[in-house]
């Protein structure tokens, strides 16, 4: 049976930014339900600033924060210290749990780390530019193939419109 495959769970504004001040730089609670009902059951893959902005393991899924900092724990959390070590533990942890992917969620510098390795992506464009400090590392599309999308209304709560796609890896 081979690896469970590693996919990237982000949502973009227009601009490339994911992240502005510790958190997310808009609110989208149709974007949060989503990325629960894509990560539930599933190694997360985290780096130290993003689960630090979560602030705790979230339930249902097995947290796996990457930091460079030896003396860091956190109850409820397994800790890697390079991107190859959180990817290698993530695969055991999907086989022990019987997930079907790898959910790496973030922040900027691991999915700059492990995009060559990532085979799918489950993106949310948010039709907004909002100011920033944390970007998506650059993508070439060309590489990816569009498997889904959906395009929800825009529910009260969300501040923006956006849409949901999912890419795997292009072949050759």
């Amino acid at each position: 049976m081979s690896a469970p495959p590693l996919a990237v769970v982000a949502a973009i504004a227009r601009n490339g930014v994911i992240g502005a001040g510790g958190g997310l730089p808009f609110r989208l609670p149709s974007d949060l339900k989503r990325f629960r009902a894509l990560t539930m059951g599933k190694p997360m893959l985290m780096g130290r600033k993003t689960f630090q902005s979560i602030g705790r393991p979230l339930p249902g899924r097995e947290t796996i924060v990457v930091t460079r900092a030896p003396d860091f724990s956190a109850p409820g959390v397994l800790v890697a210290a390079t991107p190859d070590d959180a990817l290698a533990l993530g695969r055991a942890r999907a086989a022990a749990m019987g997930a079907d992917e790898i959910s790496l969620i973030g922040g900027a510098q691991l999915y700059a780390a492990l995009l060559a390795r990532t085979q799918r992506l489950h993106v949310t464009f948010v039709d907004l530019e909002p100011e920033g400090d944390v970007r998506f590392p650059p993508l070439d599309w060309s590489q990816w193939r569009e498997t889904a999308r959906e395009a929800p209304e825009q529910p009260p709560g969300d501040e923006a419109p956006s849409f949901f796609a999912s890419f795997e890896r292009a072949e050759g």
